[in-house]
């Protein structure tokens, strides 16, 4: 009869905010914004020569003006959910903690384990170090 496991379960990691984690998230977050203009505007050129190129044809014209339509608006809604992100990261306060990602532990468990306690478990960060464990 087994009377304890071991089970890897999450452990949320959260990072405190510093001046230097904000401006990291900031000039991320910009460089992504330009990369993701330069490629609308690579985009929008390759889109502009397909469609003068299909003019003449009006059996496929419909379906490319729907499919560029369609690139474009996935496009345009992933760059308006970088600057929102850019906005958000922009009004984060030092200080503050903000989710950084999961990591997993393997824990004992015995009958009579609070499992939930256990999902629960956090690590906090500062510049990258490990500053606090909660449970």
């Amino acid at each position: 009869l087994m009377d304890k496991m071991l089970v890897r379960v999450p452990v949320a990691v959260k990072a405190k905010v510093t001046e230097d984690l904000k401006l990291k998230i900031i000039g991320d977050l910009q460089n992504t914004i330009k990369q993701m203009e330069m490629d609308l505007e690579q985009f929008e050129f390759q889109a502009k020569k397909a469609l003068h190129q299909a003019a003449s044809d009006l059996s496929v014209l419909p379906a490319l003006r729907e499919q560029i339509e369609v690139e474009r608006n996935k496009r345009v809604s992933a760059k308006a959910e970088a600057e929102a992100k850019l906005k958000r990261a922009e009004d984060l306060a030092i200080g503050a903690e903000i989710g950084h990602g999961t990591l997993e532990r393997t824990v004992e468990i015995t009958i009579g384990t609070n499992i939930d306690a256990l999902m629960g478990a956090e690590i906090v960060t500062e510049d990258g170090k490990v500053i606090a464990f909660r449970e």
